[in-house]
């Protein structure tokens, strides 16, 4: 019979046995009777005979092979039995548990989700991206300082595929992504997210269809019919999961394209973003969307990046060698290289060969993403080391009041090992318990910061429920708990003497049994003041974020995102849709000004050039020439609240056939014209040949316009309908014609508006009902948008610090009032001797102070390392902030005084008389 089945037949066995044991006992006692006995000597002979029936029966538990389970059962009947008889004690122990192990867990379900994960493709640990830094977005020449070269022009991807072997197969995918207008049938069109890549991308992962086909090689051949895949979340909520998609015709820019097949549940590509792709199409559709601004015909244009599986048994550094040298190599053939003494910087770029099982890690090693979960997991950690301390306190204190019960039962014959064990159960079981709810709480915790910190995401694969190494996680702490802060407890209880039962053992009025539970105070007081500090850290690191001066008004106003070239809208049409759109819009009622842009501050998008100074070289290879430049109307700078400080703004006369004019912002003219005025000067991108294409006309204030932890860097703004027609490239101008669609529009109204998006979207439905609103919300909430991982981990570190703070007042108020319980007597002599109260009180509160002290001066070194750790998520915050240790001081002196005081008051409440006769 195996053991847990002897475990449930244990009970009708014990009622057999002592059945059998009492039958055997009742026949000796009347056997002795017969023999002339008395009752009384026939029963006293009969157990003389027999031995103690106790003994007895585990004789018999220990030959059937039970005696361990049934004492594990019986400690864990006793132990919920304990739990039972103290509600109180089990509830706050729950809770505590559950609150810091749930903190953890739920910390630990984004780690593992986003830094720990795999992809779910085939064999994820073969899979190697080519670079380990940027996925996003464009680069035209070198990419980094130190020569990590990561994304590739297709020609560049060409030459690795044929120089390295040594990958099964090597894949392109288009770094960045974009939204397109996508229709199908007579159904409206909704932006959806797409991605470009190679024809062997699902056969690299290993990924097949979930209905279909996934793409092929020769769906990425010239001339070969368009087709995409569909994710399976956008075909479940876009397509309404309709089976007969596969195979039918859907319009990507009004562009046909046939749905070859679905991907599989799950999948979500070989990224973890926030908006991973709703549908993926082969780069030889690119050319199809972008027209003669593809980048894939570009040569010199880097916008992909490589995923290979690299074949078993391969060296991988040496493969890391040798595709460095094919880099090299390459970009001796370009001239994009090694013109203007650029060739001097060739023989330092090379590639890093990266792990990209886990997915191409942008968010991994985002700053504020990956910097940052590591961070909240090292102050989870600390939250659960407080409340293990309080624990450990709580079962300290239980074990002093439980001494006498102890010493009993060891009197009664109860072995040390046998109490430990008991206790140690309890402390397990109390442990799995709060891990169990602590369960819980992470997954409505996980929920909410994945909310907090991604407010915008749609079908991003990171989830908040529990995985099974989430909760292997959860089991595992919760049994380290019980055991490791259960011992001392335990091995304390168990060291009563059975002497003690006898003549008292709560009399005694100073002993050392209380040092353990002041030292654990002393440890939750630091660990409250790193928690603290970094709390107060990361507030004023936020409120210096939110409340900097960005150089853009967004009262008001709405932003708002559409897609005319989505809509079927040529170049040539532009100019008569966007005077229609600016003047309906402007005779809506409590309109200020709206106008059009290609981006709008602090949104999320950005373009650059290289700018080049009339009379000016080439920029050499270390000249820093990159400036944003973005393409708005007549009043863009009005509506976002930016004054012209020189010269003049765009009019009505900045005309198609009027010169080139341009708009610079001061950092621009301190860059590139320093100590002069740049009105009436000139400059041009690209090539010292369009040196002379704008010139300067007004000069406006600087304003934040993609980074609001950086200073505004140099811009320049370009009319809405002027184009340059002087380039000669074919890519340029391609890319000027592409630059002429607008995304953008910005709304200023004279009051708040409550009825804004229906009134917007009804009036461009009025203009042309295929253009839709892709993006709508107030300007305030789209520039909010650039501080919610901050303001994410100012909430959780401050959640964390008033828990720890919580949790040490709780415990130091307990240790407080354990003392003065302790030491009644003793308060009742010496107010018998003539103590006044306030001296009680005194006492009481230096005992109570003394720790808050030696915890201070433990925690103030540890917040200042946790604050050197945290100091690339602080802005304008010193990682030593004087102000963050002097508010940590006040707070935590105050909650000590109150937490001491209550208690302190009670003692000097004492009577001496009844504490005298409680000796």
């Amino acid at each position: 019979m195996s053991w847990w089945r002897r475990l449930f037949a244990s009970r009708r066995m014990e009622r057999d046995l002592d059945s059998e044991l009492r039958f055997h006992m009742e026949q000796q006692v009347a056997d002795n009777v017969r023999a002339g006995m008395t009752k009384q000597e026939a029963g006293r002979a009969a157990r003389l005979e027999f031995g103690g029936l106790q003994q007895i029966k585990e004789d018999c538990r220990e030959s059937r092979g039970t005696v361990l389970v049934t004492s594990v059962v019986q400690d864990l009947r006793i132990a919920l039995r304990q739990l039972r008889k103290s509600p109180g004690f089990a509830i706050t122990a729950v809770l505590t548990l559950a609150l810091g192990i749930g903190a953890n867990t739920s910390i630990f379900t984004l780690v593992h989700s986003i830094l720990l994960r795999s992809l779910p493709v085939a064999d994820p640990s073969h899979l190697y991206r080519i670079g380990d830094r940027n996925d996003c977005c464009y680069y035209d020449s070198f990419q980094n300082e130190d020569g990590d070269f990561d994304l590739f022009s297709y020609d560049l991807y060409l030459h690795f595929r044929q120089s390295a072997t040594e990958f099964e197969q090597l894949a392109a995918v288009e770094a960045g992504g974009a939204s397109f207008s996508v229709r199908s049938g007579s159904v409206p069109a909704k932006p959806l997210r797409s991605e470009y890549v190679s024809g062997n991308y699902f056969n690299t992962l290993g990924i097949g269809a979930y209905a279909g086909r996934p793409l092929h090689d020769d769906d990425d051949k010239p001339g070969a019919a368009p087709v995409v895949v569909l994710s399976y979340q956008a075909w479940q909520t876009d397509f309404a999961g309709d089976p007969g998609i596969v195979g039918s015709t859907i319009y990507v820019e009004t562009h046909p394209f046939t749905v070859a097949g679905i991907a599989p549940p799950g999948f979500f590509g070989d990224r973890v973003i926030a908006f991973p792709p709703d549908l993926w199409m082969p780069l030889a559709g690119e050319p199809l969307i972008e027209g003669a601004n593809s980048s894939l015909l570009q040569k010199d244009t880097d916008w992909l990046y490589a995923l290979g599986r690299v074949r078993p048994r391969t060296n991988t550094v040496a493969l890391q060698a040798k595709l460095s040298a094919a880099l090299r190599q390459w970009m001796h053939t370009r001239p994009a290289y090694t013109e203007h003494g650029r060739a001097a910087l060739i023989p330092r770029q090379h590639v890093v060969l990266a792990p990209a099982g886990g997915g191409i890690q942008r968010l991994q090693q985002h700053a504020q993403t990956g910097t940052g979960l590591r961070m909240l997991m090292l102050l989870s950690m600390v939250v659960l080391l407080t409340a293990c301390a309080n624990i450990a306190n709580l079962l300290l204190a239980r074990g002093a009041a439980r001494r006498a019960d102890v010493a009993m039962r060891m009197a009664l014959g109860a072995g040390h090992g046998r109490i430990m064990r008991q206790i140690l159960t309890e402390s397990v079981l109390l442990s799995l318990i709060g891990g169990a709810a602590g369960v819980m709480v992470a997954y409505l915790g996980s929920r909410m910061i994945l909310a907090l910190a991604f407010p915008l995401s749609r079908n991003m694969p990171i989830h908040a429920g529990p995985s099974m190494p989430v909760l292997g996680f959860a089991l595992a702490v919760s049994l380290i708990t019980g055991v490791v802060f259960g011992a001392a407890p335990a091995w304390t209880s168990s060291r009563a003497q059975p002497a003690e039962a006898l003549r008292g053992i709560n009399v005694s009025s100073r002993d050392r049994s209380s040092l353990p539970q002041q030292g654990l105070i002393v440890f939750q007081v630091a660990m409250s003041v790193v928690l603290l500090a970094g709390a107060l850290l990361m507030a004023r690191s936020l409120y210096k974020l939110e409340h900097q001066d960005l150089g853009i008004s967004t009262r008001n106003r709405f932003a708002v995102q559409f897609d005319p070239r989505g809509a079927g809208y040529t170049v040539d049409r532009l100019p008569a849709l966007y005077r229609q759109i600016e003047d309906r819009f402007s005779a809506l009622p409590f309109m200020i000004d709206m106008s059009l842009a290609r981006y709008l501050p602090l949104t999320g998008g950005e373009w650059g050039a290289c700018v080049i100074p009339q009379g000016h070289p080439a920029p050499g290879p270390n000249d820093k020439c990159f400036a944003d430049w973005d393409r708005v109307s007549n009043g863009f700078l009005s509506s976002i609240g930016v004054p012209i400080v020189r010269g003049r703004g765009f009019t009505t006369q900045d005309t198609s056939s009027s010169p080139l004019v341009v708009l610079v912002n001061q950092a621009f003219a301190r860059r590139f014209f320093p100590n002069q005025n740049p009105i009436g000067l000139r400059f041009g991108t690209d090539s010292p040949q369009y040196s002379t294409a704008f010139e300067i006309v007004g000069v406006f204030a600087d304003f934040k316009m993609t980074d609001p932890r950086k200073e505004a860097g140099p811009l320049f703004l370009r009319p809405l309908t002027q184009q340059f027609a002087g380039f000669k490239e074919p890519d340029l101008d391609a890319g000027e014609k592409s630059f002429m669609y607008m995304r953008s529009m910005i709304f200023n109204f004279s009051q708040p508006q409550q009825n804004a998006e229906a009134l917007i979207r009804n009036t461009l439905a009025d203009i042309d009902p295929n253009l839709t609103v892709s993006r709508f919300g107030s300007y305030d909430s789209e520039v909010a948008w650039n501080f919610n991982q901050d303001r994410l981990m100012a909430r959780l570190t401050g959640v964390f610090g008033m828990l720890s703070l919580v949790l040490a007042s709780i415990g130091l108020y307990g240790v407080t009032s354990y003392l003065v319980a302790r030491r009644t007597g003793e308060i009742g002599i010496r107010m018998a001797l003539g103590a006044t109260r306030s001296r009680v009180v005194s006492m009481v509160l230096r005992t109570t102070l003394l720790q808050v002290l030696i915890g201070l001066a433990l925690g103030i070194p540890a917040a200042l390392l946790a604050g050197h750790l945290m100091s690339r998520l602080l802005y304008q915050v010193s990682e030593y902030d004087p102000l963050a240790l002097l508010g940590t001081t006040i707070v935590l002196g105050i909650c000590a005084t109150v937490a001491g005081f209550i208690p302190a008051r009670r003692a000097a409440s004492i009577d001496p008389m009844k504490a005298l006769r409680s000796e």
